[in-house]
């Protein structure tokens, strides 16, 4: 592994406290674990008073995190949440929509764009396929702007899949994060890291009527340029539909991913290795 770049702040800058506060989110964004104050103040070349005092006003502000456990830091909820929010716009959207309208009509039924927004998927897109003779409608809770628990959600599990430990504990600080809407689902985050990791191995997330009675959705990621989870496309159906083929949903769900991902100019992290801590 190549030694980490260090970041010299320019002299016209105006306000130091803050370059060097960027300079620590950008270093952090590209570390794969958590980063002791001490390593991160030595690579910025950043007296440790400072580091210390700016890694906690980012802390308070929740663009970092604190793991007592490792006496280390890693990116915060809020950190990701502005890079979603660039995400959330035209660019994501516009990329997305010939994607997800290939994919409704190869599968005959609704796919969704979805975000990771805190601890909520947010619903961005939905295409419906062309009607069909002998097609019949569903009424689906995921519409355009819905939110729902992204623990729950094959959309949001598919993001979650490739998140850090660091990032979970954030999302889900207390066991009572972990709601319910159909009495299923993960009840710790032992138990959801568990079920997060298998969805990472195989490369896709699916829900059983943890969001709704009778109905179960699948999921996959797509990536950006550094390998992290910006969106997932995913779709839902009911359980006992006679017609229903899981294997095709897979796969066309995977490839619409690797499309949206690739207009995206990003790439899929390499699998079978461990969650970053």
């Amino acid at each position: 592994m190549s030694a980490p770049k260090t970041v010299t702040a320019t002299a016209s800058s105006a306000s130091p406290a803050v370059g060097r506060a960027l300079d620590m989110l950008l270093y952090l964004a590209g570390r794969p674990g958590l980063v002791q104050a001490a390593t991160l103040a030595r690579d910025l070349g950043i007296p440790r008073s400072t580091a210390y005092h700016i890694l906690t006003v980012l802390t308070d502000r929740g663009f970092v995190t604190y793991v007592p456990s490792e006496q280390a830091y890693g990116l915060g909820v809020s950190s990701f949440e502005v890079g979603s929010a660039y995400l959330r716009h035209e660019p994501l959207e516009r990329l997305a929509r010939p994607v997800l309208r290939t994919v409704a009509s190869r599968l005959g039924q609704p796919v969704h764009l979805g975000i990771l927004h805190g601890a909520e998927t947010v619903y961005l897109l939905k295409e419906r396929p062309p009607a069909r003779s002998g097609d019949i409608d569903i009424a689906l809770v995921t519409d355009v702007g819905v939110r729902l628990p992204a623990h729950l959600t094959a959309n949001g599990r598919a993001v979650l899949a490739h998140t850090s430990e660091a990032q979970l504990r954030a999302l889900f600080p207390r066991p009572g994060d972990l709601t319910t809407r159909t009495g299923r689902g993960p009840r710790s985050l032992a138990e959801l890291t568990a079920e997060l990791d298998r969805d990472r191995e195989r490369g896709w997330s699916q829900e059983v009527e943890l969001v709704s009675p009778g109905f179960c959705s699948m999921g996959t990621a797509a990536f950006d340029h550094n390998g992290r989870p910006v969106a997932a496309i995913s779709t839902t159906w009911r359980r006992h539909h006679g017609r229903h083929d899981t294997e095709s949903v897979r796969e066309a769900l995977a490839q619409g991913a690797a499309r949206l991902t690739a207009a995206l100019s990003g790439h899929a992290p390499a699998t079978g290795g461990g969650r970053a801590a």
